[in-house]
């Protein structure tokens, strides 16, 4: 006896093969090997130290030392977010955005900030008693911050050149 075998096929979606990458984002992997990329790390590594060293102390009987807290944590979270932007080349599957002159503003913003922050800390360590065991770790992240307003600035600076030149184009 022939039997044939009746096998129901389901005609919905097909999915890509297992190994495919469906992403639109691509790793720039040659980003951090740039000025601007090297900027964006230090500026990272840099304000992660400011606020390492001040969270770890007791900051919050200051009101000072919350502002630069208060600083230092939003500008890093922006400035992280920006550099995956970079790093994934989102920036240039979103068109609407005008990126060089968001990153001159941030930039040209976040130097400022930073300089005020530097200020601010770096008095309230001056006012502080050197005998207090917080001394060191406020220091430390004044010297942080000034390192960090002068990668902000450096950052300005590549941005207005972009900007500028784009700006020739149009």
């Amino acid at each position: 006896m022939d039997r044939t075998t009746v096998v129901p096929t389901c005609r919905g979606p097909q999915l890509p093969p297992p190994n495919t990458s469906t992403s639109t984002l691509a790793f720039n992997q040659h980003f951090t090997t740039t000025a601007a990329g090297k900027l964006h790390l230090a500026e990272i590594v840099c304000g992660m130290m400011v606020w390492i060293l001040v969270g770890g102390t007791d900051y919050f009987r200051l009101s000072a030392l919350c502002w630069v807290m208060f600083v230092s944590i939003l500008v890093w979270i922006f400035t992280v977010c920006l550099f995956i932007i970079f790093l994934t080349g989102a920036h240039n599957r979103i068109t609407h955005i005008p990126w060089t002159l968001l990153s001159l503003c941030f930039n040209c913003s976040a130097a400022l900030l930073y300089l005020l922050t530097a200020v601010v800390d770096a008095l309230t360590v001056n006012w502080a008693v050197r005998g207090r065991h917080n001394y060191n770790c406020w220091a430390a992240s004044a010297f942080f911050a000034s390192l960090t307003t002068l990668c902000y600035s450096g950052s300005s600076f590549l941005s207005y050149r972009v900007w500028r030149s784009s700006e020739d184009l149009h």
